[in-house]
């Protein structure tokens, strides 16, 4: 069976990057090893990953981490400290400002 993660690292500049891969230590060494000038994490390296999620349905995980690339930083650093309970409430307080 084959696996999709969506992953977040948290960059230098102390900003996340979200991201999918089907080889997690892979894909963060590539970051690393900053093999693209363009790529967002080139000037913020090193990065650390902070977060992943697995999938077994590309789509899932696609979706998910467009949902992800979306959000706010406090959603991020709610889904990176496991309290998923919080996204409802930053949510609406998103909404009110």
């Amino acid at each position: 069976m084959k696996y999709y993660y969506v992953y977040i690292v948290q960059c230098a500049d102390n900003s996340y990057y979200t991201g999918i891969t089907n080889n997690l230590e892979k894909r963060i060494a590539e970051h690393n090893e900053g093999t693209d000038p363009k790529c967002y994490t080139f000037k913020r390296r090193p990065v650390i990953l902070v977060f992943q999620q697995q999938f077994t349905d590309v789509n899932q995980a696609i979706a998910f981490e467009k949902q992800v690339k979306g959000w706010s930083r406090k959603k991020k650093e709610a889904i990176i400290r496991n309290e998923w309970y919080k996204l409802p409430d930053l949510s609406k307080n998103r909404r009110n400002i």
